[in-house]
């Protein structure tokens, strides 16, 4: 198993290199990859070039690139470009992202997203081998048949022969369309004792293909907090849960809350929800119950994360993607070095 950083996003004044700071730490320490994400503020592609220009040895990755945002063909010539900027670090992981931000945002329906995404990594998939792209779809056909338009071919190589591609999943179908047609999976809210179920799924698509989780990365992410008292250490992790299940959608539809019900927290998970509609904020922080949150997170010290990491690795994590929430940026770097401590001390690592 092998440990990640997930910076997030960039808000403004100069979080941009407090970010890099942690790359650098992270690359320093060994962590495999950084991921980057994007909503509607700072967007991944950008904050990874940047910051594949001013390291050498860690993979940079989208988690995620948001499929409402681009054009399949856009996407596969920003992933050709980044892997070869990056020397061959690149990882694309793509999500659906959600209605409100869909359909808000980008002004794009969200319709039957499964078949939507398999459409999207089928295009994607061809023109990063650089073939003469041709497709019809439901939701995407190339070149569009009553035109001028023809058939092209990507004009540049990646580095590798493949680029490595990640779904963003939540929900059961899309686990196992994740492990059917991508190369690895970004989960989130992951606690070990659930994440069995959540593989389960994942193995039901890797069958379909005729595979199974060997080579597949099960990427978690996973809060990062150091301290004596684990309940003082969890209580900054508040606000970031409560979002999740409470304002991450609407009532009708949140697949964060529905996770949480199928975890077992179904009565917290609806008071979260009703709270954190209603406005009220810091009663729905309030509502997170410690379990959860020391159940998805890496919270104490270097011994009770060990444990925590071994659990990771016993349920079939591959990379344990962190994302710290101290609030200084030394502080946080402190925290990645407690974690590689803490991830020898468990030898699960490599």
């Amino acid at each position: 198993m092998r440990l990640g950083l997930n910076i997030g996003f960039v808000f403004g004044g100069d979080d941009h290199l407090d970010h890099l700071r942690l790359v650098k730490e992270a690359e320093a320490l060994g962590f495999s990859v950084t991921w980057a994400a994007e909503a509607y503020g700072s967007d991944a592609a950008t904050l990874l070039s940047w910051i594949a220009a001013q390291t050498t040895t860690i993979d940079v990755g989208a988690a995620v690139f948001q499929i409402p945002a681009r054009t399949p063909a856009m996407t596969a010539m920003t992933a050709a470009t980044l892997d070869r900027l990056s020397n061959g670090r690149f990882r694309l992981g793509l999500g659906v992202s959600g209605p409100q931000v869909s359909e808000g945002w980008h002004g794009v329906r969200f319709s039957q997203p499964l078949l939507r995404t398999r459409e999207y990594v089928d295009i994607v998939n061809a023109a990063l081998r650089r073939e003469t792209v041709a497709y019809e779809g439901k939701y995407f056909t190339l070149p569009l048949p009553d035109g001028p338009g023809k058939a092209l071919k990507l004009t540049v190589r990646p580095i590798r022969d493949h680029v490595p591609v990640y779904l963003a999943a939540v929900g059961p179908k899309n686990l196992e369309l994740a492990g059917e047609i991508a190369d690895g999976w970004l989960g989130i809210l992951n606690d070990p004792g659930f994440l069995g179920e959540q593989l389960t799924h994942i193995r039901t698509g890797r069958a379909a293909g005729q595979k199974d989780l060997d080579g597949f990365d099960v990427v978690v992410t996973t809060p990062l907090m150091t301290g004596d008292d684990v309940h003082a250490a969890a209580d900054p992790v508040r606000g970031y849960a409560a979002l999740y299940i409470g304002g991450m959608g609407s009532r009708e539809k949140n697949f964060y809350n529905d996770l949480a019900v199928r975890m077992g927290y179904a009565d917290e998970a609806k008071e979260i929800q009703d709270l954190y509609l209603d406005k009220k904020h810091r009663e729905a922080m309030a509502a997170v119950p410690f379990g959860f949150l020391d159940g998805i997170s890496l919270l104490g010290g270097k011994e009770r994360m060990a444990e925590k990491l071994t659990a990771y690795a016993e349920a079939g994590a591959t990379t344990v993607a962190l994302t710290p929430f101290a609030s200084t940026v030394e502080q946080r770097i402190a925290d990645l070095r407690t974690a590689a401590e803490a991830l020898e001390l468990s030898g699960v690592g490599h």
